[in-house]
């Protein structure tokens, strides 16, 4: 009895989410909404003679695109989110059915990466049937947009070392965090067969991370070398197969949702090293913090689709104490594929208010390819701001989370940006010696014979 009050009240705290009462629309309007999209299913970033191609003797899923470009199943979802965001904005009554877009009142803004802007392109397809939205970019396919390329404008020394305190501040450092997914690298090793691959001929058998390395310098993402991008290159390459072969095996292995969600795991301490510290996140994340300030204040605008990566749903939310929920149903635990931070503008007539909710499509429903609608929702998750307090209704002040979005802003602006004194070869933050070694990342020399990593780059010996 006690679950099913529990699973009843979920249910109700979610069709609060996407049907809000008739008590609440009498008290407030929808005035506008803002979403930060991550993009849909995309094959991997790198394909033919990869790195994650060559350590297993099985064969991986063919990909129905050309590498890091967004799959035909991942265009088919995001026309399934857009028909869903159309139902329920209908519903609200922020927009008619069958809208043409006039003036300003709609903007679709992505990334020049093709699997951004296909996505935001199916999703404007199943949003807005009935006009030709222009998708909005400023490079040639697959150069990326400075506002949502997740890079460093600003560093000096002093900033630098405050990035490394903080990543060796989450979860007791990059090795404990590393060391804590050692039983899911050695069951990934099982799964993919390692022992019998290409690499293992004269490469590696097992996954490592004792040499890793963090490059954090002015003009470029934080970066990461060393074994565990190997790890975290066949973690991801795996969930997309997932994703693409509609089922839960992987080469033969039957594995629970559990199982896939710390297969996850890999790449979310990747990801949280890299993005998620508030001192880079701040600096990574200010052009779309900017940007959707700016979109929340745009006079006449009601609706904005901004379509980018996890990594700027992640430093977004880290530069603002952004509380992201532990997901259910989905294998990804911050932010799945396909995802959407949707900040909703909502006003009582005297004061504007926010609701801040993480939306993304059950992994079950992407399987089978389900017709989403109001009845049939995606996963709509609240998402609380750490330090700010909401109403009774489940809402902020527009005016706290601006004060919040300025905060961030300015702690950009307080960046000294100057050259910086460490010499180019050192500036990194390490958690290991060496700058040669093997795919896996095990210490090389310049006698080792097959594939060698030497200063971030593959070479063979």
């Amino acid at each position: 009895m006690m679950l099913v009050a529990a699973a009843m009240m979920a249910a109700t705290s979610l069709q609060a989410q996407t049907e809000r009462s008739d008590e609440f629309r009498a008290k407030y309007e929808l005035k506008e909404v803002v979403v930060m999209s991550r993009h849909n299913i995309r094959s991997p970033l790198t394909s033919g003679g990869a790195a994650y191609m060559r350590v297993t003797p099985y064969e991986w899923f063919k990909w129905t695109s050309p590498s890091s470009q967004l799959s035909q199943r991942g265009g088919v979802l995001e026309t399934e989110m857009g028909q869903f965001f159309r139902k329920w904005i209908v519903s609200t009554g922020l927009l008619p059915d069958n809208y043409r877009p006039v003036d300003d009142e709609v903007l679709f803004y992505a990334n020049s990466r093709q699997r951004t802007f296909a996505t935001a392109k199916y999703f404007s397809a199943g949003f807005l049937p009935y006009a030709n939205v222009e998708i909005q970019h400023k490079y040639d396919e697959d150069i990326m947009d400075p506002v949502f390329k997740p890079q460093f404008t600003k560093m000096n020394d002093q900033y630098r070392q405050q990035i490394i305190a903080e990543m060796n501040a989450m979860h007791g450092g990059p090795q404990a965090w590393m060391q804590s997914v050692q039983p899911i690298l050695t069951q990934v090793e099982e799964i993919i067969d390692m022992a019998h691959s290409p690499a293992a001929q004269n490469d590696t058998t097992h996954f490592w991370y004792n040499d890793t390395q963090f490059k954090i310098e002015k003009g470029d993402e934080p970066r990461m070398t060393g074994g565990y991008t190997l790890a975290n290159s066949v973690a991801d390459a795996l969930v997309l197969q997932c994703y693409e072969s509609e089922s839960m095996a992987a080469f033969g292995h039957e594995l629970t949702e559990e199982q896939w969600r710390a297969v996850c795991g890999i790449k979310e301490v990747y990801d949280g090293l890299l993005f998620t510290t508030h001192s880079a996140a701040v600096n990574l994340a200010y052009p779309l913090v900017s940007r959707i300030r700016e979109e929340l204040h745009h006079d006449g605008r009601k609706f904005t689709f901004l379509c980018g990566h996890d990594s700027n749903l992640a430093s977004i939310s880290a530069a603002l104490y952004l509380n992201l929920p532990k997901t259910d149903h989905a294998l990804e635990v911050r932010t799945p594929i396909g995802s959407k931070l949707v900040f909703e503008k909502w006003s009582n007539g005297s004061e504007d208010y926010v609701a801040i909710n993480l939306v993304y499509p059950k992994y079950t429903q992407m399987h089978v390819r389900k017709l989403l609608s109001l009845e049939e929702p995606p996963m709509v998750q609240p998402v609380t701001i750490e330090g700010l307090t909401a109403n009774s209704d489940g809402l902020y002040r527009l005016a706290d989370l601006d004060a919040r979005m300025a905060g961030a802003m300015a702690e950009y602006d307080a960046i000294e940006d100057v050259t910086t004194a460490v010499p180019a070869a050192t500036r990194t933050a390490t958690t290991g010696e060496g700058h040669l070694y093997t795919l896996s990342g095990t210490p090389a020399n310049a006698s080792t014979r097959g594939v060698v990593i030497k200063n971030g780059k593959k070479k063979i010996n």
